[in-house]
């Protein structure tokens, strides 16, 4: 009876752990969810945003300042709030699946505008696959 009791009482502490190591729930959709082709033209924008401030030769701070300045102006121009554009990149960010369709369109968006912007360059190519033709 005694090692059934020492059995029993040594099996408490792992039922207590079990809840810890289930998957925490999914959390809801926002309300201002940004759907995701709107999403992946505004990240389109600001990784384009980000590359041309990248190459400009501004001191790392000037050249912050002026990225934090344009992403407002971005955000602005997109009519969609910081907050919403965080919330929205978060859930996104937590459905893997959601993001990867997302960053699809965004490489899309951004081969599209390269080729009009120099047409004559060859197509980009994928580091995992053969070179895409649009």
């Amino acid at each position: 009876m005694k090692s059934f009791r020492r059995c029993c009482l040594g099996l408490v502490p792992l039922l207590l752990a079990l809840p810890a190591c289930q998957r925490p729930e999914e959390p809801p959709m926002p309300a201002d969810l940004i759907p995701r082709e709107h999403m992946a033209q505004m990240l389109a924008d600001l990784h384009q945003l980000e590359a041309q401030v990248e190459s400009s030769r501004l001191s790392p701070d000037s050249g912050r300042a002026l990225y934090l300045a344009q992403h407002k102006s971005l955000l602005w121009k997109h009519e969609v709030t910081d907050s919403a554009f965080q919330r929205s990149y978060r859930y996104y960010g937590i459905h893997g699946k959601d993001l990867n369709e997302i960053y699809a369109g965004v490489i899309d968006t951004l081969n599209h505008r390269e080729t009009k912007l120099n047409p004559t360059s060859k197509p980009a190519t994928d580091q995992w696959g053969p070179p895409k033709t649009n």
